[in-house]
């Protein structure tokens, strides 16, 4: 067994169905042993799109995402994933080949101080340099993306333990054929070179018998005492007009998304969605409520917030009001008290606290009244889009969709296996305002770091551990270009991904506040390009839409070429509204 199939086995025994790469050298053995043990293999056009897809199969299954790359730009390529994967607080691991070990800091290709590189973006760096340290790093590296608050972690793995031992002895000892005569110089080196070697692959077979033997990971999570929970349910018992915010943090454990669904159901505390968190009650539940957030949270006499801060989504806390007692759980210390120390601070998992809080609770119906001004407050602005979502936009190229109404019409044909991908700005923040998740975990967007780039990946990540789904990413026209490449994997891997684009040509939420306050639109401006053409021409279908006349057509034909595993790109001409104007939020 060699290092890389040595690196499947440990996969393997941590339930990893899917490994994302880009090929190149340093790592092509762990592909190989990868395929040779059921793992598939998905290979994509950027490393940075394998991240964000090991990302995504992290938040889908709670099990680490694991991504695999070669060395130098390989590794350079993904820190916007890895750090997108940190501030969301998603376990993956990340495998990043590396210089051969006897040629360190000798100008061998592509090696850089890749440790120092990714230590500020991970939780943990293993920097490996003999076969047999592969179990031990990679079960503690399972171990750290999981625990506490989630993140990724960097393992690095040199080129020369992941390949054959008789193959590396072959590159290293030269000149070494019997009756050869050898010079003083060559000798030394070639004892030097055997001893290192001998190092290098010593105790592969007890550390293959560990590989095989692994447990699955089961991370430890903070459980909020008794005392905490009494607190807590004391403070919401005497409440009148609770409100929480429940955030991606609390969802972190798929494996129980159902128990805290049925708990927030239980308690019937009004409560507003967030990040990975949106779906989490299904579509339209009399407790969810989507609009005018920052009016609910200053009228509020009790505000919890789950798994989410106090940062600048919430004004830095400000839009919780000051004579309002204050509720925060998270695991993350940081988190819990940033900007705004918590009336009441829960160092614990979020899942966990909702279970034990409703068990501790009995819903008296206390609330009905403020639950139905809020939503009254919610129908009255529905109603308001639905009436913007019938205005008429020009262009100078004529009328183009109205945005609001093309992602009403999206709505409808959504359904329960339907997992939506976020990626954009002003189009997908638009979105967020008109479409709705049916379920839990079907909502992607790239969290805090308001990262463009996360689409193509986040799908790949979906649809590779969950083929049943059917994926729409929700592209902006800008943060299409960063991964529309990708529609080449989706076709080769036979992945029916639906990509709608809203083109106007712009980018249109830096635009929109650069030309009021600075008067110049410099570097905002795009065109209205064919990306329907890019995506035929990757493999891939798709259709160019203007008008309303064409929604419902071109929705069919995404639908039924996702079907049958061809992937589908809506190239849609939005005009530019009114909607988000002054909208902008740092």
């Amino acid at each position: 067994m060699d290092g890389g199939l040595l690196t499947a086995t440990c996969l393997k025994r941590q339930g990893v169905q899917a490994l994302f790469t880009l090929c190149g050298g340093h790592i092509s053995p762990i592909l190989l042993g990868c395929k040779q043990l059921g793992i598939k293999v998905v290979d994509t056009r950027h490393e940075v799109n394998a991240v964000f897809a090991a990302d995504a199969v992290a938040r889908l299954t709670g099990i680490p995402g694991v991504a695999a790359v070669t060395a130098g730009p390989g590794v350079a390529n993904t820190i916007t994933a890895i750090k997108n994967a940190q501030m969301a607080q998603s376990p993956l691991i990340l495998l990043g080949g590396a210089a051969a070990t006897v040629l360190r800091g000798r100008g061998s290709l592509q090696d850089i101080d890749q440790v120092a590189l990714m230590k500020p973006h991970v939780k943990e760096v293993f920097a490996i340099t003999k076969v047999a340290q592969i179990p031990s790093a990679l079960k503690a590296a399972f171990e750290i993306a999981q625990s506490g608050v989630p993140g990724p972690v960097f393992v690095e793995l040199p080129i020369d333990i992941l390949y054959p031992e008789a193959l590396i002895r072959e590159w290293y000892i030269k000149d070494a054929q019997p009756g050869k005569q050898l010079s003083f110089q060559q000798k030394a080196l070639n004892w030097y070179l055997g001893r290192h070697l001998n190092g290098l692959f010593g105790g592969l077979d007890s550390a293959v018998q560990i590989a095989e033997s692994l447990p699955l990971i089961i991370p430890n999570v903070d459980a909020p005492s008794k005392r905490q929970i009494h607190s807590a349910a004391k403070v919401l018992a005497a409440a009148e007009r609770p409100v929480m915010v429940i955030g991606s943090q609390t969802l972190v454990n798929p494996r129980r998304v159902a128990e805290v669904a049925d708990a927030v159901e239980r308690l019937g505390i009004p409560v507003y969605l967030s990040g990975m968190a949106r779906g989490l009650l299904g579509k339209d539940h009399p407790l969810q409520m989507r609009h005018k957030r920052k009016e609910a949270l200053k009228e509020a006499d009790v505000v919890l917030l789950s798994g989410v801060p106090a940062d600048f989504r919430l004004d830095y806390g400000n839009h919780i009001s000051r004579k309002a007692t204050y509720i925060s759980v998270n695991r993350s210390d940081e988190d819990l008290t940033k900007n705004r120390t918590p009336n009441l601070a829960l160092l614990a998992d979020p899942a966990s606290f909702f279970i034990a809080l409703a068990n501790a609770m009995v819903n008296t119906g206390k609330y009905d009244a403020w639950i139905q001004k809020l939503r009254q407050r919610d129908n009255a602005r529905n109603a308001d889009i639905a009436v913007q979502a019938e205005e008429s936009l020009c262009t100078p190229q004529g009328d183009f969709l109205n945005p609001l109404h093309l992602f009403r019409e999206m709505d409808s044909v959504f359904e329960k296996k339907t997992v939506l991908v976020a990626d954009g700005g002003d189009f997908v923040a638009t979105a967020s305002y008109s479409v709705s998740p049916q379920k839990p975990l079907s909502w992607y967007d790239p969290g805090v770091f308001g990262t463009l780039g996360v689409g193509a990946g986040f799908a790949l990540g979906v649809k590779a551990v969950q083929p049943d789904a059917e994926v729409w990413i929700i592209y902006g026209d800008g943060s299409a270009g960063y991964s529309l490449m990708e529609f080449d994997t989706f076709k080769r891997h036979k992945m029916g991904i639906i990509a709608v684009i809203g083109n106007d040509a712009g980018w249109t939420q830096i635009a929109r506040d650069q030309v009021v306050i600075l008067g110049d639109d410099v570097g905002t401006v795009l065109d209205y390009t064919d990306y329907h053409l890019v995506a035929k021409g990757l493999g891939g279908a798709g259709t160019q839409i203007r008008s309303n006349d064409h929604i419902a057509n071109a929705l069919g034909e995404a639908k039924q070429s996702a079907a049958d595993g061809v992937p589908y790109c809506i190239n849609a001409l939005i005009g530019k509204s009114e909607f988000r104007k002054g909208s902008l939020s740092m």
